[in-house]
């Protein structure tokens, strides 16, 4: 893989970036996932786009939501990786790169998410802490997990 980085705010993304965000988003959490919600929640125009592609495909993508965007908390969110780069280590190299983003940019702060439950275990490994039971969002079980600072 040759992969190209980039971390973009909402006004910097291209109308093919965002095209390309949106396409892979439905793709993984509404096609895959059969489950119907609007992605759209104006929270992206505050974030910060973590993008990564590989011959011009988008491959995997992530969201950085500055405190109050979402929760008191930074947090990360629409975490995705492209069927086909799935098990290739991607998923953990976003993550990764997020967190070390987030140190840089909101040095010190707590880092909050809603995990699909299924993917605990894989947070988990970054440092997070499960402060939830499961609970449905969407239809699908998740929980609130943490990174305290």
């Amino acid at each position: 893989m040759s992969l190209n980085w980039s971390l973009l705010n909402f006004e910097e993304l291209s109308a093919k970036q965002l095209y390309d965000i949106l396409q892979a988003r439905q793709q993984v959490f509404i096609v895959e996932q059969n489950c119907f919600y609007l992605d759209c929640d104006e929270i992206d125009f505050e974030c910060f786009h973590l993008c990564v592609y590989d011959n011009n495909k988008l491959v995997a993508y992530l969201r950085i939501l500055p405190p109050g965007a979402k929760y008191k908390e930074v947090s990360i969110g629409r975490v995705l990786t492209v069927a086909d780069k799935r098990t290739t280590g991607l998923g953990k190299e976003i993550m990764k790169r997020a967190l070390d983003i987030i140190e840089e940019k909101f040095p010190d702060q707590p880092i909050k998410i809603m995990a699909q439950s299924y993917l605990v275990k894989f947070y988990e490994n970054f440092g997070f802490k499960n402060i939830s039971e499961p609970f449905m969002e969407d239809g699908i079980p998740h929980n609130y997990m943490i990174i305290e600072k």
